[in-house]
C-alpha cells in the first residue's frame, strides 16, 4: 500500500510539474494573467472615479466593532454617575407614514420601530450602548452595540397590556429585564461595555426605520415616524436630582435628537417632528431613524461599499477563463493530447494536475488585485465626496481573500468545461453563462425577487456572495433582495456552491478522459 501511494504521489508530482511548466512558458497565457490583475484594478477604480456633485464629507458613523451603523433617534435622557437602575412601562407604540402631498397620516407601525430605555456612552453617533425596547412586530428585544439582539416577551405594548422594561448598570456591565406586571421580572440579557464611561447618558428613546414595500423586484421604502408612550420612570442609584418636578424647567430630563437627520427614514415627515412631552402620567417620545448596523439601502445614499471597487472581477474572470480553457483545449486542437496522456499513466489525475497551477495563479491575481483596489478605491471615493461604509477588518480580509478564491474556483470550472467540450469558445461561453449571466439577471431587477434568489442559490454565480461586505441581519428592516445588493446565501456558503460546481465539473472531466481519450 505504501509503495502504491508513493508511486501515485510521484506520478502526480511529475504531471503537476509538467503542467506548471506549460502554464508559465506560454507568453500569451502569462500576459493574459497579468492583464487580468490590471483589468480588475482598472475597471473597479475607473468605475468609481467620479466626483460627487453633492459631496458628503462626514461619512457614516462607525460602531465599536468597526462596522458602519445607523444611530439616529429621539432621546430623553439624564446623567447616571456610577451604578443605577431605570424602570418604566411602555404603554403604546404608534406610527405615521407619508401619504400624499398633504403631509403625514396614521399608518402601520414599522416592524422594527422601537420605544424603550437605553444606556449610552454619550450623544455621539456610533458610541457604545445597551437597550431594552418594545418593537413594532418583534416583542421586547435586548440589543447592544448595534449587532447583538435577543428576544424577550412577545407582543406590542398597549394601555391594557404594557411592556415593563428595566435596565440596571453595575460598573461596565448592563443588564436588561422585562415584565408583564412590573413585579415579576425576567432577565433578557447582559452585556459588558468596556467603553462605557463613569457618567453615562440613560433614558427613554423612540425611533423607526423605513418600512420596506416589496414590489416584486423590490426597492420601495415608506418613511415612518414612531411615537412611544411611557409611564412614569422609576430611578434608583447615582442619578442627578429632579428638583423641578414633572414638566418643570429643571426637571432633570433633557430631550435630544441623536444624529443630524432621521437615519434610514431620511427626514422627518411633515407634521411629525421628533421630540418629547412630559406630564404626571409619564412621557411621550416621537422619533425616526434606527439603531443598527448599516445593511445597505437609503443609509448608503451617496455612499459606497467595498465591493463597488471590485466590479472589475468580471473582467479578470473572463481573462483567466481564456487562459484556463486554452490550457485545456490547445493540446486537442494541435493533436498533442496523445503525448500528454502517454506521459501521464494515471490519466484520471491529469485534470487535477492542470487545475492546481491555474487555481494558484488565479488566487494570487484575485487577492492581489482586491488588496490594491479596496484601499485605493476607498481613499479616492472618500476624498471626492463619496463616503464608504466601514466594515470590520475581518470582513475586509474575507472580501479580499474571497475574491482570489472566487477567481480560483471560476478558473477551475472553465478548465473543466474546456476538457469536457474540447473547444475554447464553447467553454468560455458556458463559463460566462454559468457565472456572469445569472448574476446580471439576478441583480439587475429584471426578474422577480424569488427567481433572482433561486439563481443565486443554485448556479455558480452564488460564489459572488463572498464579496458582500454588509451583513444580512434579521433585526434590521430593509429589502434583502439581489436587486438591492443582498445575496440569499451567506458569503462562505455561496462560495461553497461555486466550489461544488467546479469540483463536479473537474470530476466529470477526469472520468471522461479515462474513458474517451486514447
Amino acid at each position: 500500500m505504501m509503495v502504491q501511494l508513493s508511486s501515485l504521489a510521484g506520478d502526480f508530482a511529475l504531471m503537476l510539474r509538467a503542467e506548471w511548466t506549460k502554464l508559465r512558458t506560454v507568453p500569451g497565457w502569462v500576459a493574459t494573467a497579468a492583464g487580468a490583475l490590471l483589468a480588475i484594478l482598472a475597471v473597479g477604480l475607473l468605475g468609481t472615479a467620479a466626483t460627487n456633485p453633492n459631496p458628503v464629507r462626514t461619512g457614516l458613523p462607525v460602531g465599536p466593532g468597526g462596522e458602519a451603523v445607523n444611530d439616529s433617534f429621539s432621546f430623553v435622557h439624564r446623567e447616571l454617575s456610577g451604578d443605577g437602575t431605570l424602570t418604566v412601562p411602555v404603554l403604546g407604540l404608534t406610527s405615521v407614514t407619508a401619504q400624499g402631498p398633504e403631509g403625514s397620516s396614521p399608518g402601520p407601525v414599522a416592524e422594527w420601530a422601537k420605544a424603550g430605555i437605553i444606556v449610552k456612552a454619550g450623544l455621539d453617533q456610533g458610541s457604545t450602548y445597551a437597550a431594552v425596547t418594545a418593537t413594532g412586530a418583534h416583542g421586547v428585544r435586548w440589543q447592544h452595540d448595534y449587532t447583538h439582539d435577543a428576544a424577550g416577551r412577545p407582543g406590542r405594548p398597549t394601555d391594557a397590556a404594557p411592556q415593563w422594561l428595566r435596565l440596571t448598570r453595575t460598573g461596565d456591565t448592563v443588564t436588561g429585564y422585562d415584565s408583564a406586571d412590573g413585579e415579576h421580572w425576567t432577565r433578557i440579557g447582559t452585556a459588558r461595555l468596556p467603553d462605557l464611561p463613569g457618567t453615562a447618558q440613560v433614558g427613554l428613546f423612540t425611533t423607526s426605520p423605513e418600512t420596506p414595500e416589496d414590489t416584486g423586484t423590490g426597492t420601495g421604502l415608506a418613511p415612518a415616524v414612531a411615537t412611544g408612550r411611557f409611564g412614569p420612570a422609576v430611578l434608583s442609584g447615582g442619578w442627578a436630582e429632579d428638583p423641578g418636578g414633572p414638566g418643570g424647567p429643571d426637571d432633570g430630563w433633557t430631550g435630544s435628537l441623536v444624529g443630524t437627520d432621521a437615519g434610514t427614514s431620511g427626514s422627518y415627515l411633515p407634521g411629525a417632528t421628533g421630540g418629547y412631552a412630559r406630564d404626571a402620567a409619564g412621557f411621550t417620545v416621537t422619533g425616526a431613524g434606527d439603531i443598527a448596523p448599516v445593511v445597505g439601502g437609503p443609509a448608503l445614499a451617496g455612499g459606497r461599499v467595498v465591493e463597488n471597487f471590485l466590479v472589475g472581477t468580471f473582467a479578470g474572470l473572463t481573462a483567466l477563463a481564456v487562459v484556463a480553457t486554452g490550457s485545456a483545449t490547445a493540446e486537442y486542437r494541435r493533436g498533442l493530447i496523445a503525448l500528454t496522456l502517454a506521459a501521464a499513466p494515471r490519466r484520471g489525475l491529469l485534470p487535477l494536475a492542470k487545475a492546481l497551477p491555474l487555481a494558484g495563479v488565479s488566487l494570487l491575481v484575485g487577492t492581489a488585485a482586491a488588496a490594491l483596489a479596496v484601499p485605493l478605491g476607498t481613499a479616492w471615493s472618500t476624498a471626492h465626496g463619496f463616503p464608504v461604509a466601514a466594515v470590520p477588518d475581518a470582513v475586509t480580509l474575507r472580501v479580499v481573500l474571497g475574491t482570489g478564491l472566487l477567481l480560483a474556483d471560476a478558473t477551475v470550472l472553465a478548465l473543466a468545461l474546456g476538457l469536457l467540450l474540447r473547444r475554447a469558445a464553447p467553454a468560455i461561453a458556458a463559463t460566462v453563462a454559468g457565472l456572469v449571466l445569472p448574476y446580471l439577471l439576478a441583480t439587475s431587477g429584471t426578474l422577480p425577487t424569488g427567481a433572482s434568489e433561486w439563481l443565486l442559490r443554485v448556479t455558480p454565480a452564488a460564489g459572488f456572495a463572498i464579496q458582500q461586505s454588509l451583513p444580512r441581519l434579521p433585526q434590521v428592516s430593509t429589502l434583502y433582495a439581489p436587486a438591492s445588493g443582498h445575496y440569499p446565501l451567506p458569503p462562505w456558503t455561496g462560495l461553497a456552491v461555486l466550489t461544488a460546481w467546479a469540483a463536479a465539473a473537474l470530476l466529470a472531466a477526469a472520468l471522461l478522459i479515462r474513458r474517451r481519450d486514447a
